[in-house]
């Protein structure tokens, strides 16, 4: 009689060994790491991450989809209880650079995935997820000057956020405030909105 599984317990299991494999990813590199690499950080067998995974391409390609939704999700939340347009862009910028270590490690693994993705059709259409996944999010907080123009200023939002994260990434010595700093000024810029009075 095959063994019955608990889909709470399976699906725990499951964010589990994907949290194991994002570190693994971000100590070893996406090109670099391997199921036993994988399988020693989380303290079980390759057997098992087969299992639920099928492949290291399928437990990888998990990864990324668990950690993007995970920031989309948060970054969503973060918005929908913000009460002022102007609450909404910091709490955006809050959920882009989050802590020293979790955005290092966050943009870490995206930069290093996006380059695996270039040369992998079944990656590439996991990056273009996550990039339907910040579109909604982007142009959210474009429509805060209006819908005309707003796939414009969405992309150009976009691409500030990358542009810092590269920064932040190249930087020996980041300063979270500084960034998040620029960030703003730079969606209040795309926005069209004048820097808030200095009191």
């Amino acid at each position: 009689m095959a063994r019955r599984v608990n889909p709470i317990q399976d699906r725990a299991r499951r964010a589990a060994l994907e949290k194991a494999a994002y570190l693994a990813i971000y100590e070893r590199g996406y090109a670099g790491v391997t199921l036993a690499d994988i399988a020693a950080h989380a303290g079980v067998s390759r057997g098992t991450l087969v299992y639920h995974f099928g492949s290291r391409a399928g437990l990888l390609s998990a990864v990324i989809r668990r950690f993007t939704r995970t920031i989309g999700v948060a970054t969503r939340r973060a918005l929908r209880l913000a009460e002022t347009p102007e609450a909404k862009l910091r709490a955006f910028v809050d959920n882009q650079f989050y802590g020293v270590e979790n955005t290092r490690r966050f943009y870490t693994v995206s930069l290093d995935f996006l380059a695996a993705a270039t040369r992998d059709a079944a990656l590439m259409a996991v990056q273009r997820d996550f990039l339907e996944e910040t579109l909604t999010l982007d142009l959210e907080l474009a429509r805060l000057s209006g819908e005309v123009g707003a796939p414009a200023r969405a992309r150009q939002l976009r691409a500030l956020v990358e542009g810092l994260s590269v920064r932040f990434l190249a930087d020996p010595q980041p300063d979270l405030a500084a960034y998040r700093a620029d960030c703003l000024a730079g969606l209040r810029a795309i926005l069209g909105w004048a820097p808030p009075a200095r009191g």
